[in-house]
């Protein structure tokens, strides 16, 4: 095991690796519940979105943790299961097999473009002050969803957000979580993060805000797998994208989404795992985005929607894990889930706040990095800072900032040093913008 997973020449211990693959399932644990009933918005029976989110987590989580040996957790990603759900099926009105059509041809694009090497290429050429802007951008957009899933922060019709009840069963229990969180991430306890999640489960239950079990389910339904290459109307799914122009769309929309959002979460838990080098870049980067490349045509095949590395693995790296034997632990936990769904069910929105608000000011670290007195370089890391978390999109935050660094760059006499692939990025983010 020490040879294959490198775990003492990392600075980590089996224990550790456990406990940080224990708080990153934790932390996504949500995605069991919600992926299938989102997909059953869609028409996919809920016991099928179940076992397909289960069984698709756990293999291409598996998959990444034995191929690359980074603790990089994937699953159905949430924003593409809505466009599925509600861009495709309920605004179109096409069939949900079709719709997984659309993410299995997306798939085998993406796939493609990092065989090629574009898909390295383009994180190559961003700017340092870039990736640094993208991590602490997602670490504000990562402590929103907590504070937000929790009850914390709340919709408001004229401020637009504010501050929740906190005398709500659902907020004392993001309190407690946060509070613990903290104080052991500040004493340096190891697995302080999974300490807090399991606390505020406990506080939970009195308070009615930790469902407990009330029904048993055993049983697995493969009904959603192959689902491209499933016959609706007497024709195969995948062949009736090709049929509808539309739909193509759909297919560059989820590319660019799939595309950026995986950089971004990648580059936040390298710095956070320490596998970056001086310049920024991550290390061993191709078999990584190989990997996630695959997973979102698998998560298309099996009708799970896409499935994407997930910024919450930052979790578990804040709580110690640095190499794949973490996925290991995620990807039996998934599994495991996909038969005992109603105990990891357990978990609320609440529990897990501490864990996301202390990951994202952990990610904050960096904002000092960025090169603040140039404003052709600070501009846009400030964009991509707050756009990320401002509009609910990883995607939306790196494009802002994309189209304005080459802007500013041509404004400020500096074209020679923008990079090609920059050029193409920015102009595909702008045409997405206008089209999408």
């Amino acid at each position: 095991m020490e040879q294959f997973f490198k775990i003492k020449q990392r600075g980590s211990t089996v224990s550790t690796e456990v406990v940080g693959g224990l708080t990153t399932f934790l932390a996504m644990a949500y995605i069991v519940a919600v992926n299938p009933a989102i997909l059953a918005d869609a028409g996919v029976p809920f016991t099928a979105g179940l076992t397909a989110t289960c069984v698709g987590a756990a293999i291409m989580t598996l998959v990444m943790g034995l191929v690359t040996n980074r603790p990089l957790a994937l699953a159905s990603g949430m924003g593409i299961n809505a466009v599925v759900a509600y861009g495709m099926c309920a605004s179109l009105g096409i069939y949900w097999r079709i719709a997984m059509a659309v993410v299995f041809l997306e798939g085998i694009v993406i796939l493609g473009l990092v065989l090629g090497g574009l898909r390295k290429a383009v994180m190559d050429a961003i700017p340092v002050d870039l990736r640094h802007a993208i991590g602490i951008g997602i670490g504000l957009f990562i402590a929103f969803i907590g504070l937000k899933g929790a009850g914390l922060v709340i919709a408001d019709e004229s401020t637009l957000i504010a501050l929740g009840p906190l005398g709500e069963p659902t907020s004392i229990v993001a309190l407690c979580s946060l509070i613990v969180a903290i104080i052991l991430t500040i004493l340096g306890v190891r697995g302080g993060l999974l300490i807090s999640i399991v606390v505020a489960v406990l506080i939970g239950i009195p308070l009615g805000v930790t469902s407990l079990p009330t029904e048993w389910s055993f049983g697995l339904d493969f009904s959603a797998f192959a689902a491209p290459f499933q016959s609706v109307d007497g024709t195969l799914a995948i062949v009736q994208v090709f049929a509808q122009p539309a739909l193509l769309l759909f297919v560059f929309s989820l590319l660019m989404s799939d595309f950026f959002d995986t950089m971004g979460t990648v580059l936040a838990v390298a710095r956070q795992g320490d596998f970056v080098d001086k310049k920024g870049n991550v290390e061993d980067i191709q078999p990584i985005l190989m990997v996630d490349s695959a997973a979102a045509a698998v998560g298309g095949f099996m009708g799970a929607s896409s499935i994407t590395t997930f910024v919450e693995s930052t979790s578990g790296v804040a709580a110690g894990a640095r190499t794949g034997l973490s996925n290991v632990v995620v990807a039996i936990l998934f599994l495991f889930c996909a038969f005992m769904a109603p105990i990891f069910g357990m978990v609320s929105s609440a529990a897990t706040c501490g864990a996301l608000v202390v990951v994202g000011y952990l990610m904050m670290t960096d904002i000092g990095d960025i090169s603040w007195k140039e404003p052709e370089m600070a501009f846009p890391a400030f964009l991509i800072i707050v756009g990320i978390p401002f509009t609910y999109s990883i995607t939306n935050g790196i494009g802002l900032g994309f189209i304005a660094y080459v802007i500013l760059m041509v404004a400020r006499g500096r074209i020679a040093s923008v990079k090609p692939l920059m050029w193409v990025s920015a102009l595909a983010f702008l045409l997405m913008f206008i089209f999408v």
